[in-house]
């Protein structure tokens, strides 16, 4: 198991850069992996993207400290739940958090500046889970292909507007537009 401490300390020596000076850090496909957050990561004050993609990281931790965090790559490890993001709720704008095993988008709701979320290949049962997104008026991006929820839908247009019902505010959808023409029938969808 490697530590964050560790793991900063090796992307220092091979980048060259001061940890707690960079503005991006990448600690990201880490041998052994990193298994967890560890308070090492609050030093990073000046970091706006964080990547610890590729590890086998069970659960998030505190990012106290993360006051410029924007964007955090968590995918491809072993998260079963999104929590601890009210630290850096007020700056993060895009999370990455695919290829895991969150089955509940709880925990999302207080990052009102978030504009994109990368989930796909979770485990998301139901489209009523997009529900804790509504309030998310900044929320633009989505990638959601990949999660059960959308074997309750006919077929990928089916699922693009069940989408679009319950987060009317999103522009695009697993990588695509949304259309005039998807607008207006979520807005029918909805209503039945």
């Amino acid at each position: 198991m490697t530590t964050c401490a560790q793991a900063i300390k090796k992307w220092e020596s091979k980048s060259g850069q001061v940890a707690t000076e960079a503005s991006e850090i990448k600690l990201c496909c880490q041998i052994p992996p990193l298994t967890k957050f560890d308070k090492t990561l609050g030093t990073l004050k000046e970091c706006e993207i964080l990547s610890l993609s590729t590890n086998t990281i069970d659960r998030m931790g505190s990012l106290s400290g993360m006051s410029k965090l924007r964007i955090l790559s968590i995918g491809r490890n072993n998260l079963k739940k999104i929590e601890k993001l009210e630290d850096v709720a007020s700056t993060l704008e895009q999370l990455w958090i695919s290829y895991n095993q969150i089955s509940s988008l709880e925990g999302i709701s207080c990052c009102k500046k978030l504009t994109t979320l990368y989930m796909s290949n979770n485990a998301i049962k139901s489209f009523s889970e997009l529900d804790h997104l509504a309030g998310l008026e900044k929320l633009k991006d989505v990638l959601f292909i990949g999660n059960p929820m959308y074997d309750e839908a006919t077929d990928k247009a089916d699922a693009r507007l069940r989408v679009l019902a319950r987060l009317p505010q999103v522009t695009k959808i697993d990588g695509q537009l949304v259309k005039p023409s998807e607008i207006e029938a979520a807005v029918q969808y909805a209503d039945h």
